[in-house]
């Protein structure tokens, strides 16, 4: 093998090993901090109303959306004002979502919605990172007109 070879050979391996190594623990978000989003949610919305607030809350380059976390705010009755990792369920009602393992979790998080005003539930979901479906566990809180929520995948 040539010199030039072997160096080559070497790089390829490194690459590779960088590519394969597990994330670090602080590439993706803790429960505490989870929780810390929702209160800062909370906080944004009573400051500047939530017309404003959902257009920040959206934004992925903004400060409501960190590594896999990322805030989801539906009206008391359920349907969806925000949900940055899949858009598309804006507008739709939360209170309807079943996983794809057939657990009904938007009746649960409906349930502490109505009830005590601050829980958590567990469901599967797609990771927005990873791309796969992983067991999530989501904090819920109410406050005013709006039910908030973020919640941590599960590795």
């Amino acid at each position: 093998m040539t010199f030039s070879r072997l160096i080559a050979a070497v790089g390829l391996l490194f690459l590779l090993s960088a590519v394969t190594q597990p994330a670090a623990a602080d590439a993706f978000g803790t429960k505490d901090e989870a929780v810390a989003l929702v209160k800062r949610a909370i906080a944004r919305t009573a400051e500047i109303g939530m017309d404003k607030a959902k257009v920040e809350f959206m934004d992925h380059e903004g400060k409501f959306i960190d590594r896999d976390l990322y805030v989801v705010v539906m009206a008391k009755d359920g349907v969806r004002i925000v949900q940055p990792a899949s858009p598309k369920l804006v507008g739709k009602v939360f209170f309807d979502a079943v996983d794809v393992n057939g657990k009904e979790y938007g009746k649960d998080v409906q349930q502490i919605a109505a009830g005590p005003g601050k829980g958590w539930v567990s469901y599967a979901f797609k990771d927005p990172v990873s791309g796969k479906i992983l067991p999530k566990e989501v904090y819920i809180e109410t406050a005013g007109d709006y039910i908030y929520l973020a919640g941590v995948y599960v590795r």
